[in-house]
């Protein structure tokens, strides 16, 4: 993903990312129509006032009219207050519409990425991605609110004072015209290198902010080995890296507005010495000049303000850029055109037919290899082996977080390839060894994947998991916030809320991965027995190491380097004595059982 925004930046268009906002502004019309009201309000009081400055120099001083002055002064606090209220309805309008169009960018981009395949995020790092969600998209909220409304305010005054500047005098509005160009190419150019910079910048942040998030989720084991020295000096390098890619963004804009600040009162100054002149032989009326210096000094402030927030606006671009690639990437698993349905009511079979896959980051190290096997409606299959024999990647198959390269994957005897995913997803329930417990209540970690349960649903799917006790003696009982990935509960625990969920969620395929491997002999005996409800009248797939947890198993295949080696029950397996029996013997007849399932 690096090198695509690499190649990209220098052939885009300085702004071309901005304009994937626009559909979002377009949403709420009737917001940009009263910022575009408020904003040719405020420009048109503004441009009115070098007028009645010159009525005011060429007839109010030269007749002494008292009451023409005051009529006059009266008039610009009319005028005053138009700015000002035109002024107000501008910021609320813009910033409002900055804030709507963010909101709606996170959430789009939020969805995108949760939709992306498995693959994608094996390649891109989590706090990165937050990163882009986080402080690219407050650069954007920036840039559309405030920097926005600036932008549009300051164009608006540039073009009607060059235009009034015309009015008042053509041969000196042809002078500072020739000027133009020389502001503005160079301009141009500093404002590319500029949003070159500020992307790098924003790059290196997010890298930072990925090692951060990646550290403080794991504060513990950084503790466990003393590595806070390390975690540190990692984490400060990174912030320097990041600190030092802005301060070159700094220095590009600080140099882009000093540039065009001296370009700009240059020239008004060259213009105005010029005018003088025209004054002072009789060519030109003093009110007309002052006028015209009015006009000159709008323009030009409205173009060094323009210029400031180019630097604004091509950092919002690098910011906009980031994350129109998340929303442009592509998910390898999509639902097909026409999906083909599931049969209903649910079968419950499941199949693998010369099945060859590698992972896209390992494209090399082929994974599984010409695997077949069926698992029959009701069955319970176990599914045993050494560490990367290719065990967990079958659920991963079977789920559909990838494709195999060969061979079919059959749900229902149809190829999930032709089934839209959800409906996969949703006919599958699975209880992992490494359990993704959110930080908000019990009572919504269980009913996260029916989130309509009703709350006795939800209690009773506790006692089914052997949840319901430790949960009711908590002080909140299911309301209980069990913090950042579960960090409050027990292992056992845990596992027993995956089981909670899995149970309500009622699918007819259960995926059990290594579901008690990690727990005390006690909390094994619990989630053990809730597995064992749970596997009532449904296709169980059962992946695991500690061979005890299979015995009852309807059939047992034997894996090893992708491939089926053995297969048949556990007495059968046992007393053919190839892999299987040389693991149950030093499982079941070692002296250390424990030690010996570890050195696998």
């Amino acid at each position: 993903m690096a090198d695509k925004r690499r190649g990209t930046d220098s052939r885009m268009h300085a702004l071309r990312p901005l304009a994937r906002l626009f559909p979002y502004a377009l949403r709420y019309r009737r917001l940009v129509a009263g910022a575009v009201v408020a904003l040719l309000l405020a420009a048109g009081a503004t441009l009115v006032l070098p007028l009645a400055v010159r009525r005011m120099i060429d007839n109010g001083f030269t007749d002494a009219d008292v009451g023409f002055i005051n009529n006059y002064f009266t008039m610009l606090l009319v005028i005053a207050g138009v700015l000002a209220l035109a002024s107000a309805m501008r910021y609320y309008f813009v910033i409002t519409i900055g804030e709507r169009v963010v909101s709606d960018l996170r959430r789009d981009v939020f969805s995108h990425v949760t939709s992306l395949s498995p693959s994608f995020f094996d390649t891109n790092k989590s706090g990165e991605i937050v990163s882009r969600l986080s402080a690219d998209t407050t650069q954007i909220k920036s840039a559309v609110g405030a920097t926005a409304s600036m932008a549009l305010r300051n164009t608006i005054l540039c073009l009607g004072a060059v235009i009034m500047m015309i009015v008042t005098s053509p041969e000196l509005s042809g002078l500072v015209l020739l000027a133009i160009p020389v502001i503005v190419f160079p301009l141009v150019g500093f404002g590319r290198s500029v949003r070159g910079r500020s992307r790098e910048a924003q790059d290196t942040l997010a890298e930072a902010t990925a090692y951060a998030s990646e550290a403080i989720s794991a504060s513990r084991t950084v503790q466990a080995f003393n590595g806070e020295p390390t975690a540190n000096r990692r984490y400060s390098d990174a912030v320097e890296t990041a600190f030092g890619a802005a301060r070159n963004a700094v220095r590009a804009r600080a140099l882009l507005t000093g540039f065009a600040i001296l370009m700009i009162f240059g020239s008004v100054i060259a213009i105005l010495w010029f005018g003088a002149h025209k004054v002072l032989v009789g060519n030109m009326s003093a009110g007309t000049l002052g006028q015209f210096l009015l006009y000159s000094l709008l323009a030009a402030g409205s173009l060094g303000t323009l210029s400031e927030v180019w630097g604004e606006i091509s950092q919002a671009a690098g910011a906009a850029e980031r994350l129109t690639e998340l929303i442009d990437e592509v998910p390898v698993i999509a639902p097909p055109a026409h999906p083909k349905p599931l049969p209903q009511p649910p079968v419950g079979s499941v199949s693998l037919t010369d099945v060859v896959f590698s992972y896209p980051a390992r494209p090399d190290e082929p994974i599984l290899n010409g695997l077949s096997f069926e698992v029959k409606p009701g069955e319970t299959l176990a599914i045993v082996g050494p560490s990367g024999a290719g065990k967990s990647t079958l659920f991963s198959l079977i789920s559909r977080f990838y494709d195999p390269e060969k061979g079919v994957v059959r749900l229902d005897g149809v190829d999930v390839r032709d089934a839209d995913p959800s409906a996969v997803r949703h006919r599958l329930a699975s209880v992992p060894q490494d359990v993704a417990i959110f930080a908000t209540s019990i009572r919504d970690n269980i009913a996260f994947g029916r989130p309509d349960a009703t709350g006795a649903e939800i209690v009773e799917a506790a006692k089914a998991a052997q949840a319901d006790p430790f949960i009711s003696r908590m002080e909140d009982g299911y309301e209980t916030r069990v913090g950042e990935r579960g960090i409050t509960l027990s292992g056992g625990q845990r596992q027993r809320i995956a089981i909670a969920r899995a149970v309500l969620k009622d699918a007819p395929v259960l995926l059990l991965d290594e579901a008690t491997s990690a727990l005390d002999a006690e909390s094994e005996t619990l989630v053990q027995k809730a597995l064992n409800g749970l596997m009532q009248g449904r296709t169980t797939l059962v992946i695991a190491h500690r061979l005890a947890t299979v015995k009852k198993a309807d059939r047992i295949l034997v894996m090893d380097h992708g491939r089926i080696v053995e297969e048949g029950t556990h007495a059968s397996l046992v007393k053919k004595g190839g892999l299987y029996a040389r693991l149950a013997r030093l499982q079941f007849h070692d002296d250390e059982p424990r030690e010996s399932e570890a050195a696998q």
